[in-house]
């Protein structure tokens, strides 16, 4: 019986993890950031008043079937319109799974149709049932300010206090808290920080089902902390944001490439305040590109998932 495993994030960070975690396991369920302001799916939130459909799109390309069927309706997916009129820039699959939700009236029903049309590995769901904005206490030289929208807080150099949803409670979606309480595995990771990772910590049912879950939890880091969201950031920074976010949560495994982190200390002590194991692998892709390997992440995730180290701060190479 294959592991069931629960992967939070969006963008390109949690399309990494579900890209090494489909060579393990079918069970798999990603859950969605929904915040998204910009390009395609920002058009069509405000046009149309629907769930950002650009990070789910990405989560079920991640997820199709290696085959030439799978493949081929990936890249229709992922295909953009280059033109002077209203579609330039929109991708196809942005347009095929807001058509669904139109016909169906179902956001759950109309993604597991375009998994169905992918011959995907796991099941996608948004982590809330209503668009949402981001919001983020930001400061820079002694200056503090504040920035509204996911666009703008991951393009925005500056240190992030405080992070918050709009609207402040908004509706989980009932399938992805479900998942989370159903999965053996819950992973939260890689992404853009504050505006892919953390926003799941924010949604008041699915943040219970994260702190009371039977699973286990295991936190991915970002190969680079070059990101202007993460400005000045240090590697053990990330860390104790969670703890700042949702001190009462509990992390099992934290996973991180040892070329990416900068004071191997400090990270385990800010492990530490999570109930983290820390265990090192090398992830990066050997292009020396800040991105993650998808048979070296599988193959880690493989070492945390059947040999988890239970003791805090464990360093494993």
């Amino acid at each position: 019986m294959s592991l069931a495993v629960a992967a939070l994030g969006g963008g390109h960070g949690l399309s990494a993890s579900l890209s090494a975690l489909r060579l393990m396991t079918q069970e798999i369920t990603a859950i969605v950031t929904v915040a998204d302001d910009g390009g395609s799916s920002g058009r069509l939130r405000n046009e149309l008043d629907v769930l950002p459909p650009g990070d789910l799109r990405m989560a079920l390309s991640a997820l199709c079937d290696d085959s030439e069927w799978g493949r081929l309706w990936r890249d229709l997916l992922q295909h953009r319109f280059t033109s002077e009129g209203d579609l330039n820039n929109h991708a196809v699959g942005n347009l095929l799974i807001v058509a669904l939700w139109e016909l169906l009236d179902d956001n759950v029903a109309g993604l597991d149709w375009v998994g169905k049309l992918l011959g995907a590995r796991g099941r996608v769901l948004p982590m809330a049932s209503v668009p949402l904005s981001i919001e983020a206490d930001m400061a820079v030289g002694g200056r503090t300010f504040t920035v509204q929208g996911q666009s703008l807080v991951a393009a925005t150099a500056g240190h992030v206090e405080n992070l918050r949803l709009i609207p402040q409670s908004p509706p989980a979606c009932v399938e992805a808290v479900q998942a989370v309480y159903d999965a053996d595995w819950v992973v939260l990771g890689p992404g853009s920080w504050f505006s892919s990772v953390m926003p799941h910590l924010l949604v008041p049912d699915l943040r219970k089902a994260l702190l009371t879950t039977q699973a286990r939890r295991c936190v991915t880091l970002n190969l680079s902390n070059s990101g202007t969201e993460t400005y000045g950031m240090s590697t053990a920074d990330h860390v104790r944001a969670l703890v700042r976010h949702a001190p009462d949560l509990r992390v099992d495994a934290i996973l991180a490439d040892p070329s990416s982190v900068d004071d191997t200390d400090e990270l385990l002590l800010a492990a530490k305040a999570l109930g983290a194991s820390v265990i090192f692998r090398q992830l990066r892709r050997g292009d020396g590109t800040a991105r993650h390997d998808p048979l070296r992440l599988a193959a880690a995730y493989q070492d945390v998932f059947d040999n988890f180290l239970g003791d805090v701060g464990t360093i494993s190479s």
